[in-house]
């Protein structure tokens, strides 16, 4: 199999020449085009050498093109278990989400009625709850696989069910993607270094409805005084914002996306168009589609007692994506930082309800541009 440069956005075939640390402590993937290429990614690529070590932990995906600085980092941590007293879904045992026939067939959202409310209200309350214990949790030096078991613990003491674990396979209670990564990373052994960014996205499954949240946060000082982490960060928050504002009866789903679209333009940024928000109820990912772009094609509008998600990607560069060996992880094709950000939402006679909003107290929240930007 032919070998590529771990330089970052480097698209040049691998030769003999690999890092010497790396060769040390047994790392595995680290092969460089050039001796300029090794020296103009060696800021970047040390931080590996943090992470890896002859404790065993290793880049599964030794020869894959990564677009940036992110990798992953192994072994995963054995799959987390979840009591049988707590009301499971579908999928928990066989990985595989039940949907019935008519719901593949038809784009039709569902009506919940003052008892589904309730329940939606109480799960998304939940979800917040976890998020924001966990974007307490963030800091340089920890690693994703513990905001994971943070995560999973305070489901368990909730009575709720992660979502995410074991849906279509996924091993893991939640998604945390840093940097370039745009959605569904996968948490492991990698530490968190100041200057990251990450998105941490929770779900929970209480009283059989989903609740889903996700909020992009800053790792440390460096991160809230890069000028490009905070455009995109920010950018992202207030796409969410200012797409929420326009949701009430009769606001066709089409309409969000061009909302998003413009408000991310005038940041320079761009709109991911490979994934997009989704209904959510008793199940977890069901109509209406809702496209974060402009000029999309999005069938249907808002109705009193439909619950959906609203949760743009915003890249600083290309909007197009990859998608690592895991199948799972997608991050930017030019290896730039993304952000997003996601709410829970439910539509009311007059307007909207977030049912996922912050806190007064919730960690994270705006910041500004640094200055002299």
């Amino acid at each position: 199999m032919e070998r590529h440069c771990s330089g970052i956005g480097c698209r040049n075939a691998a030769g003999s020449l690999q890092c010497p640390t790396c060769l040390k402590r047994n790392i595995e993937g680290s092969y460089f085009c050039s001796q300029e290429c090794f020296k103009t990614n060696w800021a970047e690529h040390k931080t590996v050498h943090k992470v890896q070590s002859t404790s065993g932990y290793y880049n599964p995906f030794p020869n894959f093109r990564f677009t940036g600085s992110v990798r992953p980092v192994y072994p995963l941590s054995p799959r987390r278990s979840v009591p049988k007293s707590i009301p499971a879904p579908d999928w928990w045992k066989d990985g595989i989400p039940k949907y019935p026939p008519s719901m593949r067939r038809r784009n039709k959202a569902e009506i919940l009625d003052a008892k589904g409310q309730a329940s939606m209200r109480k799960v998304c309350r939940l979800t917040r709850e976890v998020l924001d214990i966990a974007a307490a949790a963030v800091r340089p030096g920890i690693t994703t696989d513990q905001l994971d078991e943070i995560v999973h613990a305070a489901c368990i003491e909730r009575n709720a069910y992660p979502s995410p674990l074991n849906y279509n396979h996924f091993p893991k209670s939640m998604c945390t993607s840093p940097n370039e990564v745009i959605c569904h990373g996968i948490p492991d052994q990698r530490v968190l270094l100041d200057g990251d960014i990450i998105n941490l996205d929770i779900s929970l499954y209480h009283d059989g409805h989903h609740g889903d949240v996700n909020e992009t946060y800053y790792v440390g000082d460096r991160a809230k005084n890069d000028p490009d982490s905070v455009r995109v960060v920010e950018a992202a928050r207030e796409c969410l914002d200012e797409a929420i504002k326009a949701v009430k009866p009769g606001a066709l789903f089409r309409e969000f996306g061009n909302i998003i679209e413009k408000r991310a333009r005038g940041s320079g940024c761009s709109v991911v168009r490979a994934y997009c928000g989704h209904g959510i109820n008793h199940f977890f990912h069901c109509p209406p589609d809702i496209l974060h772009y402009a000029k999309n094609r999005a069938v249907g509008v808002a109705k009193p007692g439909m619950t959906f998600t609203i949760e743009p990607m915003i890249a600083l560069g290309s909007f197009h994506d990859v998608t690592w060996p895991d199948n799972w992880t997608a991050t930017t094709v030019d290896g730039k930082r993304t952000a997003q950000f996601e709410h829970t939402l439910l539509v009311t006679e007059d307007g909207v309800e977030v049912l996922t909003a912050r806190k007064p107290d919730s960690p994270g929240g705006p910041v500004p541009m640094p200055y002299g930007s």
